[in-house]
């Protein structure tokens, strides 16, 4: 008997394969296009479904006995369907510039504050319902005609079992799920002009969908008594993957976007939330929460430094036979006492300021590449201390972290975080949290493993943890004074003149 996690991603899906003591098999990705321009950003969904058959059949094909897929996916992001499950339009990604002014007029209509009580979210266009009404008001032939709206973990759930279902954290990306009352909020989609009926039902994480349709069995070659679940938005899974069940320990996902994910025992202060953008979503756990912090460029901004500022040493590096990014870190020292604002695609939180842009401080004729490198990963951090001051007050109380994705296996970055948020930090050995968090759901589901912690003791493995070195600590905090005052100053100087 096998396992498996679905992973929907934005720009890709995997399914990753476990056996039945939790051990790691084999994983399948495809990966699908993504259309940006100036008025829109979409996905088609049929293209993300065809992958998701594709990753499914690869792994049917070596391993037969799959008992049960756990879907989790990427969130905010909405396809309106036919009463079959047909796609009537693209989906709007989060990043999808329709929907501000409709986002402004429900806040007009309710509050910003009313909304972040109801919702757990500082309003904010990104979400599902502000674009739902753009849909309603631009596109009502197509408004009209959708039977369902899916978000991408009920979509592919519908797709393999029939069943319209959507847990609860990846249904409050929508910005109009009751958090307190774990149910769709009549008061927001009455304002919104929306109609809920139209929603999937809302089920805990780690609910049983079902066993797997016919045609679906068919075209993957699954066991038609394949069970279904429905997990969780990737966030959340991935914090389970990473073994944070209580308030003590935060995840730490140092992939291609930096999250750090605390976990609350009961509700958050709500006004500190507000003010910092963290979004308040219902944990796996029942009547506990978690937040995110995060940087939309962690690994993505290290990735860049790589292969736009350091070419040469890229060549050099594999001259030698190492990954330029060992090269580049052998190759500085820190703290750099470069300046490094991260916001090279806009900053997240606690500003959630999609115009900012990133900066590059303190440059000399003997600044390297190496500097450069290792600057960014010092900024990556300095922002994610950031989020760390703005969470005092919330009732944030974690004194450790773990740490998954790719650049949990930099050893230097691992120090230096560890360093300078002053915590202990324990790097895991997966890089794929969201489908081992997703894979341990549904062991749980399907009677494998009795518990969460039982899931956990089987598939959760520890490489190595990082304490913190005072003397570094503080040179690190006397270059952190300056970063702190970074963003208020370079931002002004980056305001486009209209036109």
């Amino acid at each position: 008997m096998k396992i498996a996690g679905l992973d929907i991603g934005t720009t890709g899906c995997k399914c990753t394969v476990f056996d039945r003591s939790g051990n790691y098999l084999e994983k399948a990705y495809r990966d699908y296009p993504v259309s940006r321009s100036v008025s829109g950003h979409e996905v088609d969904v049929s293209v993300i479904m065809d992958a998701v058959y594709a990753v499914l059949s690869e792994m049917a094909a070596k391993y037969p006995d799959i008992a049960g897929i756990g879907v989790t996916s990427f969130g905010e992001t909405f396809v309106a369907a036919d009463g079959e499950g047909r796609p009537l339009c693209p989906a709007m990604l989060y990043t999808d510039p329709r929907g501000k002014e409709e986002c402004q007029e429900l806040v007009r209509k309710l509050g910003g504050k009313k909304i972040a009580e109801i919702t757990g979210l500082r309003p904010h266009e990104m979400y599902s319902i502000a674009k739902l009404m753009w849909l309603r008001q631009n596109r009502p032939e197509v408004y009209a005609r959708a039977d369902c709206i899916f978000l991408m973990e009920d979509y592919v759930v519908y797709h393999l079992t029939g069943n319209c279902q959507i847990d609860y954290s990846l249904a409050s990306r929508t910005m109009a799920f009751d958090i307190r009352k774990l149910e769709w909020s009549r008061e927001i989609f009455d304002a919104a002009g929306v109609d809920p009926d139209r929603m999937s039902e809302t089920v805990p994480p780690g609910t049983d969908a079902g066993v797997i349709r016919e045609d679906a069995a068919k075209r993957t070659g699954l066991d038609g008594k394949t069970r279904v679940v429905s997990i969780s938005h990737d966030q959340i899974a991935a914090a389970v993957g990473a073994g944070i069940f209580d308030s003590s320990e935060a995840a730490d996902g140092a992939g291609t976007v930096e999250c750090i994910t605390p976990v609350f025992d009961s509700l958050p202060d709500m006004d500190v939330m507000y003010d910092g953008y963290f979004a308040v979503v219902p944990y796996v756990i029942p009547g506990k929460y978690a937040a995110y912090a995060f940087s939309y460029t962690g690994g993505a901004l290290i990735q860049w430094c790589a292969d736009t500022i350091a070419k040469k040493e890229k060549e050099w590096a594999k001259e030698d036979g190492e990954s330029v990014n060992s090269y580049l870190e052998k190759r500085s020292a820190s703290p750099t006492g470069l300046l490094v604002l991260p916001h090279f695609a806009g900053a997240a939180t606690p500003y959630m300021d999609t115009g900012s842009e990133g900066a590059i401080l303190g440059l000399t004729t003997a600044t390297t590449a190496a500097d450069i490198y290792r600057g960014c990963m010092e900024g990556v951090v300095y922002e994610m201390l950031c989020n760390l001051k703005a969470l005092e007050g919330s009732g944030c109380r974690f004194t450790r972290l773990r740490a998954t994705g790719g650049g949990a296996r930099s050893e230097e970055w691992m120090q230096m975080k560890a360093d300078i948020l002053n915590l202990p930090i324990t790097a895991l050995e997966t890089a794929d949290a969201g489908t081992v968090g997703s894979a341990m759901m549904t062991g749980i589901a399907l009677g494998i493993f009795r518990d969460l912690e039982e899931a956990a003791e089987r598939m959760i493995e520890r490489r190595e943890t990082y304490l913190p070195r005072r003397e570094m600590h503080g040179r690190y905090m006397k270059i952190y004074q300056r970063y702190e005052r970074l963003y208020q100053t370079v931002r002004p100087l980056m305001e486009k003149e209209a036109g």
